[in-house]
C-alpha cells in the first residue's frame, strides 16, 4: 500500500509526533509505546500493520477527544518507528442534542492532528442508518431529528420528563447501534480503543445481560459470543423498551430502532487505554484547549457534557415541572437541578473552573431568565418542540387513562376546559372530533397515534421494577436525591432525580 510506505509522510510525521509528544507526560509516552507493541502483536507483526484497522468512537467532548489524540500519537509513533501503522477509523455519532458547536470542535481537533487528509484515517459521521465522510457541516438527516423528537417526547411523558429517562435512555441504544455499524462497516476494524477501564467495562457488561435476563434473553449465549453478544443482548433490550414505549402496535418504529449486531465472522478486540493515562481533563489541558483548540461552548458545555446540549433542556424541564405541576417557581426547579449538576460534576472530577463556569451561568435571577430563553430557543431549534410541548411532558395528562388530564387543561388551557370529555373520547378512539384531535396534536407535539398510546399506558413508577423504563433508571449512577422546599409550609423534602 503506497501509503504505508517507509517514506510516507516522514517529515510531517515527525514535526506533529514530536509538537504533540510535548503536550504529554512521560508516563503517557511510555503508554503509547505499550499499545504500539500490543497493536504490532495483535496485527501479527509489523508487516501486517498496514491492514490492522482500529476505531476509535468520537463524541466530540473534551475526554473523547483526548483519546483520539492518543490513538493518532500510537498511529504516529508506529509509522515513524517501523515505517508502517494502523488504519485509524475514527466514528462520531450524532442525534438532535448534538449542537453546531461539537461539529466545530471536532472539525477543530482532526485539523489539529492532521487528520482530514490522510489516507491512514476513516472519519465518518454515523447519523443512525446514514454513514458518511466527515464534514463539519453535514447536515442532520430529517428523519433521525424527528426520530430523536419523537422518543424525548414519549419517554418523557412516562417519566413527567425526569431528565435521565427523556432524553437519555433512548440516547444510550442508539450508541449500541451506533458502535454495531460504525465498527462493522465496509469489512468492519479489527480492534476499538476506548478509555473505559476494563472493570467499567466489565460492570456494563454485566448491567446490560442482567437487563436482558430479565427481559428473557438467553444470556449464556450472548456471552459466547464476545461484543456481537453484548450488541444482540442490547438489540434484546431495545425491543423490549421500545415495546413498551410504543405498544404493541407500534412494528414500524421498532424496526427503526433495532440494534445493528455486525457480522458473525468479525469480532474486533476492545483495547483500554485507561491505565495509561489520566483522564482529569486539568491534568492536560494544555493539549486539549491549546493545541487541540477545543471550546468550552456556551450550549455544548452543559454541566457534566461537553458533546451535547440536552443537559440544558433537562435543567429547563426541572424549572417548568417546579413552576407549572408543582406551583412553585421556575427558579426553584433550575437550583434544585443544579443541586444534581454539581453532585454529578464533582463526582467525574471535573476542574474547578468548568464547575464554576457551568454554575456561574445560573448565578442571578436575570441569568436564569436568559438561560430559559436560550433553553426555549434550543427546543425548538433541535427538536421542534415549543413551550407548550415541554408543559404537557412534565405534566404527563394523557398517560393513565389521562388521570391528570383535566388539571392540566384547567391550570394551562382553561379555554378547553369545557371539552375535557371530548378529550378522553378522543384519546379512547372512541370520536375523531376534528378540532379536539387538532388540538391535542398541537399541544402535544404528538400524533393522534401516539397520543392514544400514551392514554393506555402508565406513567413509570420508579419505585418498582416493573417496566424496562424503570428497571433501566435503577442501575443508572446518574441520579442523586435533592432537596425541595414547599413555599407554603417551608417543610424540605428529598427527591429522587436524574440527569447529566
Amino acid at each position: 500500500m503506497s501509503n504505508q510506505s517507509p517514506t510516507y509522510g516522514r517529515e510531517s510525521d515527525s514535526t506533529l509526533h514530536e509538537t504533540l509528544s510535548s503536550y504529554l507526560s512521560a508516563v503517557e509516552l511510555h503508554g503509547i509505546a505499550s499499545v504500539g507493541d500490543k497493536l504490532i502483536e495483535a496485527a501479527g507483526g509489523v508487516g501486517q500493520l498496514a491492514d490492522y484497522k482500529v476505531m476509535v468512537a468520537y463524541g466530540g467532548g473534551k475526554d473523547s477527544s483526548y483519546v483520539v489524540a492518543f490513538v493518532r500519537a500510537v498511529q504516529l509513533h508506529l509509522q515513524l518507528a517501523h515505517g508502517r501503522t494502523f488504519v485509524m477509523r475514527v466514528a462520531n455519532m450524532r442525534h438532535a442534542g448534538v449542537p453546531t458547536a461539537v461539529m466545530e470542535n471536532i472539525d477543530r481537533v482532526y485539523r489539529a492532528l492532521e487528520l482530514l487528509d490522510d489516507p491512514r484515517c476513516e472519519l465518518i459521521t454515523v447519523d443512525h442508518t446514514e454513514i458518511r465522510r466527515f464534514c463539519v457541516d453535514l447536515p442532520l438527516p430529517d428523519r433521525l431529528r424527528t426520530i430523536n423528537r419523537v422518543d424525548v417526547l414519549m419517554n418523557g411523558h412516562r417519566s413527567a420528563g425526569d431528565g435521565r429517562p427523556t432524553f437519555c435512555n433512548s440516547c444510550n441504544l442508539a450508541v449500541a447501534d451506533f458502535y454495531g455499524r460504525a465498527a462493522w462497516w465496509q469489512g468492519g476494524v479489527d480492534a476499538i480503543m476506548t478509555g473505559d477501564s476494563r472493570r467499567e467495562q466489565l460492570l456494563y457488561s454485566a448491567w446490560i445481560l442482567r437487563l436482558a435476563k430479565e427481559s428473557g434473553i438467553d444470556v449464556e449465549q450472548c456471552r459466547s459470543m464476545g461484543f456481537r453478544g453484548l450488541l444482540t443482548a442490547l438489540r434484546g433490550i431495545a425491543n423490549t423498551y421500545f415495546q413498551e414505549l410504543f405498544g404493541e402496535d407500534g412494528i414500524a418504529e421498532l424496526a427503526e430502532r433495532e440494534v445493528a449486531t455486525g457480522d458473525r465472522s468479525l469480532q474486533p478486540a476492545f483495547i483500554s487505554i485507561y491505565d495509561l493515562v489520566s483522564y482529569r481533563v486539568h491534568d492536560h489541558w494544555e493539549l486539549i484547549v491549546d493545541f487541540l483548540g477545543f471550546q468550552f461552548d456556551d450550549l455544548a458545555f452543559s454541566f457534566t457534557e461537553s458533546d451535547c446540549a440536552n443537559p440544558t433542556l433537562m435543567a429547563h424541564l426541572r424549572g417548568l415541572r417546579t413552576q407549572y405541576v408543582e406551583g412553585r417557581t421556575y427558579e426553584a426547579g433550575i437550583k434544585e437541578y443544579l443541586q444534581l449538576a454539581e453532585m454529578m460534576m464533582h463526582k467525574k472530577e471535573m476542574p474547578e473552573r468548568l464547575i464554576q463556569l457551568a454554575l456561574s451561568r445560573y448565578d442571578t435571577s436575570e441569568k436564569i431568565t436568559e438561560r430559559r430563553g436560550m433553553s426555549a430557543e434550543y427546543a425548538l431549534d433541535a427538536f421542534a418542540l415549543q413551550e407548550d410541548a415541554l408543559v404537557a411532558m412534565v405534566f404527563s395528562p394523557f398517560t393513565d387513562e389521562g388521570a391528570r388530564l383535566a388539571r392540566f387543561v384547567d391550570d394551562c388551557h382553561p379555554k378547553m376546559a369545557g371539552r375535557v370529555a371530548d378529550l378522553h373520547l378522543a384519546l379512547r378512539g372512541e370520536s375523531d372530533t376534528e378540532d379536539v384531535i387538532t388540538w391535542l396534536k398541537e399541544v402535544s407535539a404528538l400524533t393522534i397515534g401516539q397520543l392514544r398510546t400514551l392514554y393506555r399506558s402508565s406513567l413509570v413508577d420508579f419505585q418498582t421494577k416493573e417496566s424496562m423504563i424503570a428497571r433501566v433508571r435503577v442501575g443508572d449512577p446518574h441520579k442523586a436525591e435533592i432537596e425541595t422546599v414547599d413555599p407554603q409550609t417551608g417543610s424540605r423534602t428529598l427527591e429522587l432525580i436524574s440527569g447529566r
